[in-house]
């Protein structure tokens, strides 16, 4: 099977509101008494990447958090493909077709490339996840890894994996932090291209990136973070214009 003939999410609703896969606004939230999120207002349409921009200690990983249930406390509208966050616990966002790929990566030692595949099984009921052939055909690397031991593979491929391992819980909302950050720039390059091709099968991806110049070429709409609060909001049409207030802002 191609890469083309890969399985895409299920078909777009038409009600205006499920057009996009990610909305939120006016997002608060909290780690105990440290307030980090200041009213974030962002969108992530269905089939579009999304880059949320911004220095160390901005709030971008924490809005993930927050998006996954994951800070002690929140508040604000969170809808995907919507349906409203609000109530649903930590543990039940997955099954909504959510999939968070953290800094952290969580490879199993014990467990084989291959087995690291194999778990967890599909999440999100009525959508199949890749396949472990199509996983091969977007990730040669892991094809050609599959015995060896999950954490003694390169950081690249270690990164490959976990994002692998989303996309075979049927997830159709891709959030990405970091996944570029201290890697080769081979391995930048090949996660980049399965990040369009992704993409191009119609998946949701926000991703939380300081590498400008890794997400420039990959998405639709860039928001910049400072402080837990959105100051810049662009397309990648007005790219061009904004090239000084991102030097200043990130240093670019």
């Amino acid at each position: 099977m191609s890469t083309a003939a890969m399985a895409a999410p299920a078909p777009r609703a038409a009600a205006d509101e499920a057009a996009m896969a990610l909305e939120l606004r006016d997002l608060h939230a909290w780690y105990g008494e440290s307030h980090v999120l200041h009213g974030v207002d962002l969108q992530v349409p269905q089939g579009r990447t999304v880059c949320l921009l911004g220095r160390n200690g901005a709030g971008r990983t924490t809005t993930l958090r927050a998006i996954m249930g994951l800070t002690s406390a929140r508040s604000g509208t969170l809808k995907v493909f919507g349906h409203d966050l609000a109530r649903v616990p930590a543990h039940r966002v997955a099954r909504l077709g959510v999939g968070y790929c953290p800094e952290e990566r969580g490879i199993f030692a014990s467990l084989s490339t291959r087995e690291n595949l194999l778990l967890p099984p599909v999440l999100r009921n009525g959508a199949a996840g890749l396949s472990l052939q199509e996983i091969d055909e977007l990730f040669p690397n892991l094809k050609e890894r599959a015995r060896s031991q999950g954490t003694r593979l390169s950081g690249g491929e270690q990164q490959m994996l976990a994002l692998a391992r989303i996309l075979r819980t049927g997830a159709r909302l891709l959030l990405l932090d970091e996944i570029s950050e201290g890697l080769a720039p081979v391995i930048v390059q090949a996660l980049g291209r399965a990040i369009k091709t992704l993409r191009d099968r119609g998946f949701s991806i926000l991703l939380v990136e300081q590498n400008f110049h890794f997400s420039a070429r990959l998405a639709d709409t860039f928001y910049v973070m400072e402080r837990g609060r959105i100051i810049e909001h662009f397309t990648r049409e007005e790219l061009p214009g904004k090239q000084q207030t991102l030097q200043q802002l990130l240093g670019v």
